[in-house]
């Protein structure tokens, strides 16, 4: 079953992770490798270190932003990266 949003999470070149969402996983990869993604830009190369695949949009995005909160970060320091 090809699942049709996703949520990532990037590992920078400078320890930072960046997490995003997206309905191209592909595409959307290709323009962190391009410097085409402002955050992301000046921390090149990155890595995606884990995807996650959702059938519905709004799931997506609120795991999204949750991973982008505190106790986020660190359930995905925990379980995650």
């Amino acid at each position: 079953m090809d699942l049709p949003f996703h949520v990532y999470i990037l590992l920078c070149a400078d320890g930072h992770y960046y997490v995003g969402c997206t309905s191209s996983l592909s595409q959307r990869l290709a323009r962190h490798d391009s410097g085409g993604v402002y955050y992301t830009r000046s921390r090149l190369p990155v890595q995606c270190v884990a995807a996650f695949g959702f059938a519905d949009k709004y799931k997506a995005y609120d795991f999204e932003k949750y991973l982008k909160t505190g106790s986020g970060r660190a359930f995905m320091g925990r379980h995650l990266v």
